[in-house]
């Protein structure tokens, strides 16, 4: 390993964020959670998906003493970060039931030696009586607890076995930093609760806005045909396509792969070893898009996720939002298309009204889903309307679709109060589609039979078309001034909030667009202009031939965004590669000069190890200087003397240090009494000049 821990654990943060990481600086609000778990203080964290949660908890631990246990409730994710963190030089480990029993073997010898820095387990180990012995004996000193919100009961993705996280705590009297990317105000109280609950931690709120990823929504209309245009747009790209249902997900598998596109089909229903296999394809493939129900994603750490579509409509803003949040976590664009209709609203409804939960649970969720619908339906910028879901004010953010395309609104007054009446009329006893007919004076049979072409109702609403009226009918729902009444087979009935509207006490006014169907497909941002788009594609290739010979996913190597800084900057030497984004000490090493020799056509002139431990950095081109200082006094200032060198490592140490003294200089490793007389005097000179 080439950073042993004490020799990072004596370094400032920033310099181990730059020479593990690759990283010039911190994410906003990184540096201050770093600084909390690095001062031992409990910390609770929430933080948007891709906004760096991992390095908050992963670079304290290299720069505290002992073992940092992270508890994480997904075995591959496990996986994925401690690859990722090998692939850096860290000492990280696994102990999970998908580990071989040589893996096994080798993290246990490694903790009896005390050589791990992180180690990662699944909360359902904490339920062994052996395991806080094991972590005591290997100097646990930090417990980090990753989607910390699988402690909230109320939550979906809750775990029973978090709830003995807070014991653990207790028993090794070690702090503990917890994070979470989705926590309201509800679920931030339970996990203070079930983590925290002899201490009040240091909360830190992070902003929801992932700038990097444009937002659109659309009408169903054909949604196949939608998706298949949304993903020959982003061809060759890697993405998730979410659907309602498992038969969905194999059907559209079946479409996009018919199409050309690589695709596989992700579901509960499916064997674990298929689950796995699809897993472990989307890790490695750089165009695989996977076709799954929501099962599919949580434990996925694959920062180079390029799109995300919703088939049918999300459960909740938060679904919503942590579901695009897997694109585009390395920061580089990531495009989103979210597709939705009145049978999705329907659907919604229904499954909260016939749910099990107490009364005040359901009201609770058919606001949530109103709010997801007023995010849908929204007339102005929609990362506006879904920061301020969240609590935060912004401006428009010109990287989604209303931004691009203002929509129209229509005076919808007299529709809505016309549909309000035919809804009434029919004692709210029927669907959209006969009260549809009913509006635009259609005789069906049923129209006929129940009498329904003698009301008042009947024909008024002639002047708009059929489809024209479908869209009302679905943006009332979306308003939420009319629900399906699971009781009656899914019959409209008004909701108070109609009220006003039918009295004429308050006006509405409804999206054209919708309306008319005048959506344009959403415009795909490119990753990089025209004349760099050959040179990203030669560096992923590059990667992809890399990636396999290490049997590693690809963005271990490098990701998107430091592929696309590589494409944009084009480095010349391994000093400018040292400083893209995300080129720590170690990539560098490794594969620095491969991707060099891609963009510049030739192999960089070989370096000492030491010089290429400077790369980058103001000391490395110092050190050129003084080793070309050295080299010319070799026989001394008259070339006659006796042949005296300075070690690289000399060289290294004084380019790093700048002694200001001859005295200084002296104490350097390697800077005998006769070299300091042969080099001092010309070194010191050189380095006065600084």
């Amino acid at each position: 390993m080439p950073d042993s821990a004490p020799d990072l654990a004596a370094q400032a943060p920033e310099a181990v964020l730059r020479r593990v990481f690759g990283f010039d600086s911190f994410r906003p609000g990184q540096a201050e959670i770093v600084d909390a778990v690095l001062a031992g203080r409990d910390a609770l964290a929430i933080m948007p998906t891709g906004g760096g949660k991992s390095l908050c908890f992963q670079l304290p631990a290299l720069c505290r003493e002992g073992l940092t246990v992270v508890i994480s409730p997904l075995i591959a994710l496990m996986r994925d970060q401690v690859r990722g963190l090998q692939e850096l030089g860290v000492a990280a480990g696994a102990l999970t039931s998908g580990n071989t029993e040589s893996e096994t073997e080798a993290v246990h010898l490694a903790l009896s030696r005390r050589d791990l820095k992180l180690l990662y387990i699944a909360p359902e180990r904490l339920a062994s009586a052996g395991t806080v012995d094991l972590l005591r004996r290997a100097g646990a000193r930090l417990i980090a607890v990753d989607e910390a919100h699988c402690v909230s009961q109320w939550g979906h993705d809750f775990r029973p076995d978090y709830l003995r996280i807070g014991d653990l705590r207790r028993v090794l009297n070690v702090p503990l930093a917890a994070f979470t990317a989705t926590a309201d105000a509800e679920t931030r109280s339970e996990i203070i609760k079930r983590l925290f609950p002899d201490a009040q931690p240091q909360i830190f709120l992070r902003g929801f806005d992932r700038p990097n990823i444009r937002l659109n929504f659309a009408v169903k209309n054909r949604p196949r045909e939608q998706i298949l245009s949304y993903a020959l747009a982003q061809k060759g790209q890697s993405g998730i396509v979410y659907c309602g249902t498992r038969a969905r997900t194999e059907a559209l598998a079946e479409g996009l792969r018919g199409a050309g596109h690589n695709a596989r089909a992700y579901h509960g229903g499916m064997a674990a070893d298929e689950r796995r296999a699809v897993e472990e394809l989307f890790q490695r493939d750089d165009d695989l898009i996977v076709v799954a129900t929501v099962a599919f994603g949580m434990g996925v750490d694959k920062p180079d996720i390029r799109w995300v579509a919703h088939a049918d409509l999300p459960k909740s803003v938060e679904s919503y939002y942590q579901e695009i949040g897997r694109a585009g976590r390395d920061g580089a664009p990531a495009d989103t298309l979210t597709l939705y209709g009145p049978d999705d609203i329907r659907l919604r409804r229904s499954q909260i009204d016939e749910s099990p939960a107490p009364l005040e649970r359901k009201q609770a969720d058919h606001a949530r889903l109103n709010a997801l619908l007023g995010l849908a339906e929204a007339t102005a910028c929609r990362r506006q309307v879904l920061l301020s879901y969240f609590g935060e004010a912004s401006a428009p953010c010109g990287n989604c679709d209303l931004c691009a395309s203002p929509v129209r609104l229509f005076d919808a007054t007299t529709p809505v109060r016309k549909a309000l009446s035919a809804i009434l009329r029919t004692g709210e006893s029927f669907g959209a589609g006969h009260l549809i007919d009913i509006l635009t004076g259609n005789s069906t049979a049923k129209v006929k039979q129940r009498g329904h072409d003698a009301l008042p109702t009947f024909a008024v609403g002639r002047d708009m078309t059929r489809a024209r009226w479908q869209a009302v009918f679905r943006q009332m729902m979306g308003r939420d001034l009319i629900r399906p009444d699971p009781e009656r087979h899914g019959a409209l009935r008004m909701t108070e909030a109609a009220r006003p509207i039918l009295r004429g006490e308050a006006e509405i006014h409804l999206r054209e667009d919708t309306v008319t169907g005048a959506q344009d497909r959403p415009a795909v941002r490119a990753l990089v202009a025209d004349e760099d788009a050959p040179l990203l594609s030669a560096l992923k290739a590059q990667r992809r031939a890399l990636a396999e010979a290490a049997r590693v996913p690809a963005y271990v190597i490098f990701t998107d965004r430091t592929l696309i800084e590589m494409a944009e900057t084009r480095p010349d030497s391994m000093d400018a590669m040292a400083r893209i984004s995300g080129v720590g000490a170690m990539k560098l090493e490794r594969y620095g000069a491969a991707f060099l020799a891609v963009i510049t056509g030739a192999s960089p002139a070989p370096q000492h190890p030491q010089r290429r431990k400077l790369a980058g950095q103001e000391a490395g081109a110092l050190y050129d200087e003084l080793f070309e200082i050295a080299r010319g006094l070799e026989r001394g200032s008259g070339g006659q003397d006796k042949l005296l060198t300075l070690a690289p490592v000399t060289l290294r140490a004084i380019a790093e240090r700048r002694p200001a003294t001859l005295s200084e200089m002296g104490q350097i490793r390697g800077m005998d009494p006769a070299r300091l007389e042969r080099f001092g005097d010309a070194v010191l000179a050189r380095l006065h000049m600084l």
